[in-house]
């Protein structure tokens, strides 16, 4: 087992904090936005709600809560496409991507972004890792993301524990080796990427662009109000083909363009570590949770 360190003593040195914006991907979610909205840190630079055409007030609901809210519609249909829009519009220095059905906790961002100011340029969020947790997948779908894990870390050389998870953070200039497409006008046209396999897609191509991951424990809720779009054997064989596309086809593999601030950080991840960092305690979802120490484990590829 690696060492644990402190946070600070691989932080780089910098005087400011990054700019954070957060990607919210919304169909039919104003029941729910409240409640996200009001847990976003409030020294956050950007929220960024991009809507997928909603019948319900989301778009109001958003910019009641929050007057300087970023709103994205889609060009074409899927949460894949719902974030390649989103990231287009980020104006911040680190991206985190965020469910808004209330699932995801959105106090877990420092902890998210703490990981990258230590080194991390992607920060993958897991359910399975010590200090994280769920409240919400069900038996079919814990035993089928185990056997998906195996797939995605013998294909990329990864030791991924949660591949399916969608709570993720990275710095801005690791969207070049994930090349999402956000062009186009047709709202029914659904390209490759566009749908639930985005998170396998991203996971994939950071792996093959050898970029430093760093497992960070998180705490998935039950979805507050309405219904998830996701279906466990549709997706899950979505994600298992895109396995297989995403290993032969060379997406993901153009070289990185770190600032100069932190390739100097990430070369201090030169071995292997575990870092501490504060997280909140996972059983409430309401209230100020004691704080805890959950270890944050660098994965990345040899």
């Amino acid at each position: 087992m690696p060492n644990v360190v402190e946070l600070h003593a691989r932080a780089p040195q910098s005087t400011t904090a990054p700019r954070v914006s957060v990607v919210i991907p919304t169909y039919n979610e104003a029941k729910n936005l409240p409640h996200v909205f009001a847990l976003i840190p409030p020294d956050v630079h950007q929220v960024i709600v991009v809507d997928g055409r909603s019948v319900d007030d989301t778009i109001e609901v958003a910019r009641s809560l929050r007057p300087d809210v970023t709103v994205v519609l889609q060009n074409r249909i899927g949460k894949g496409n719902a974030m390649a829009c989103g990231f287009a519009a980020v104006t911040g220095d680190v991206i985190v991507m965020l469910d808004a059905d209330g699932s995801a906790d959105p106090r877990e961002i420092p902890q998210f972004v703490a990981a990258l100011t230590a080194g991390a340029d992607f920060a993958k969020g897991t359910r399975f890792a010590n200090g994280g947790g769920s409240a919400d997948i069900t038996r079919t779908r814990a035993w089928g993301n185990r056997w998906l894990n195996r797939a995605a870390n013998v294909l990329f050389g990864t030791r991924y524990t949660d591949l399916c998870y969608g709570y993720n953070a990275f710095w801005t200039y690791c969207l070049d080796v994930l090349e999402l497409d956000a062009e186009g006008r047709s709202r029914e046209q659904k390209l490759w990427g566009d749908g639930f396999e985005i998170e396998t897609l991203i996971n994939t191509r950071v792996a093959k662009a050898r970029l430093r991951i760093v497992e960070v424990p998180s705490f998935e809720f039950e979805r507050i109000h309405g219904q998830s779009n996701l279906n466990t054997w549709r997706d899950g064989l979505r994600v298992l083909r895109a396995l297989g596309v995403e290993r032969l086809n060379d997406k993901g593999r153009n070289a990185v363009r770190r600032p100069t601030a932190a390739a100097a950080a990430a070369e201090q991840l030169a071995v292997p570590t575990a870092v501490a960092v504060p997280r909140r305690s996972a059983p409430d979802r309401d209230g100020g949770p004691a704080e805890a120490l959950a270890e944050v484990v660098d994965i990345r590829t040899a």
